[in-house]
């Protein structure tokens, strides 16, 4: 299937499934950010290629859609959240920044490469396991393994 065939099924369902996102999250910002989020998600070569297959190519948006919804509600951590005030920093001469870099580096020379790639992209750089496991090449489900790995052995530095 080509990108304009997928491109031309999931416009013809947009307006539609923005309507169905709307009522779900109540805020037209939100909508339209579950709406291109859903888009990136299927606009991937294979899960493309499943919503032309679909019977209900519609159903199927929703699901997805409804999907990346409730994880971001169980995920609040991934939100972004507004706020009128900056933070209070104080300066410590940038000792802090040095303590905080120097422990990280030294926890992350705990792990093995692999677990260190899938902490500091999924941890630190705040990607989806998917996403990381595209740039490392890797299955969601090894960088997910990889990652908690590595976390244990941070754990267990930290407490050493």
């Amino acid at each position: 299937m080509s990108p304009g065939e997928f491109d031309a099924s999931f416009t013809a369902d947009m307006p539609r499934l923005r309507r169905r996102l709307l009522a779900l999250t109540g805020n037209p910002h939100d909508a339209d950010d579950l709406l291109q989020e859903t888009y990136v998600r299927l606009s991937r070569r294979a899960r493309a290629q499943n919503l032309t297959q679909q019977q209900h190519p519609y159903a199927y948006l929703c699901a997805v859609a409804a999907n990346l919804l409730r994880d971001s509600w169980t995920r609040p951590s991934r939100r972004e959240h507004t706020t009128d005030r900056l933070p209070e920093s104080g300066w410590d001469g940038g000792l802090g920044v040095y303590e905080a870099s120097a422990t990280a580096l030294a926890l992350l020379r705990v792990l093995s490469e692999k677990e260190a790639a899938a902490v500091i992209l999924v941890d630190l750089e705040g990607l989806s396991h998917d996403t990381a496991a595209e740039r490392l090449g890797t299955h969601r489900g090894t960088v997910q393994r990889n990652r908690m790995r590595g976390l244990a052995k941070m754990r267990a530095a930290l407490v050493r």
